[in-house]
């Protein structure tokens, strides 16, 4: 065997070597890292901007990504029914939450109620607040005044509720105008569509909101405004859903809540 010869004899299996120790390492790589799936949380169009900021401060505390689906409360539980992959629903109401509970799609114990909402009757630019308050809006110039859906939105529940307590919801009847959320509402009045809206207090608190005025109305004119949290069996993340929920029962994510204009509910232990 020439010198060349027994070079290249000897070079051949430390390069096959080498390359075999390469490919195991890239196998590491790509096989080691997890690829966790995010925490995906269905939420109420109220509740966005808040679920937003809390999100942000749970992954900033070291929890998993949050992937955010926002829409009405109806729609999402329509959703849920149907097999849509959501960890943890926040409602904008409890009867939702309970049902799936009922029906065997959500997680016995996980439930509990994260906020109770309140209402505001918004005013637009170039338009004005009744006088007297959120009665009067009977006799006020309102050209068209948006609310959400009362039959899928808690909002538009509570909307219809306190109209029909003060002798109003049959007069506005012709001016109504429903969104299929709060959000959308809301949307109506930004865009100049409507002159007054019925509307979560909490996006009196929102970045980016419409300009104009509002008054809050009484809560005693409807049901409260409970809003519910619970987890998901269809869930792929179980566990990133459970520390997402007790990030949002923790002192932090209350401050967040109560900045936007909610009031903090009781709570339930999960076993």
């Amino acid at each position: 065997m020439t010198e060349v010869e027994y070079k290249e004899s000897t070079l051949l299996p430390l390069r096959s070597g080498l390359r075999a120790f390469a490919l195991a390492v890239l196998l590491i790589l790509t096989t080691g890292v997890s690829h966790a799936d995010p925490v995906r949380v269905a939420v109420a169009a109220n509740f966005l901007s808040p679920v937003e900021v809390i999100a942000s401060a749970f992954e900033a505390a070291g929890g998993e990504p949050v992937e955010i689906v926002s829409g009405a409360t109806g729609q999402h539980y329509a959703q849920i029914i149907n097999g849509a992959p959501f960890d943890v629903f926040l409602a904008a109401d409890q009867a939702r939450p309970a049902r799936l509970l009922e029906q065997g799609l959500a997680i016995e114990g996980s439930v509990f109620t994260y906020a109770l909402g309140r209402l505001v009757l918004w005013a637009g630019d170039g338009h004005q607040l009744p006088d007297n308050g959120f009665a009067g809006l009977v006799d006020h110039p309102v050209t068209r005044l948006a609310i959400a859906n009362p039959r899928l939105a808690p909002y538009g529940r509570a909307a219809r509720d306190a109209l029909q307590a003060t002798g109003q919801w049959q007069a506005l009847q012709p001016r109504l105008v429903e969104g299929l959320s709060v959000g959308r509402a809301l949307h109506y009045l930004a865009t100049g569509n409507v002159s007054h809206a019925l509307v979560a207090a909490s996006y009196t608190h929102a970045r980016g909101r419409p300009g104009g005025a509002w008054v809050a109305v009484d809560p005693s004119w409807h049901e409260s405004i409970r809003q519910d949290a619970v987890r998901l069996v269809n869930g792929p993340n179980p566990a990133g859903a459970r520390a997402f929920m007790t990030f949002l029962k923790s002192a932090e994510a209350q401050t967040i809540l109560q900045g936007f204009g909610y009031r903090a509910a009781g709570e339930v232990t999960e076993p």
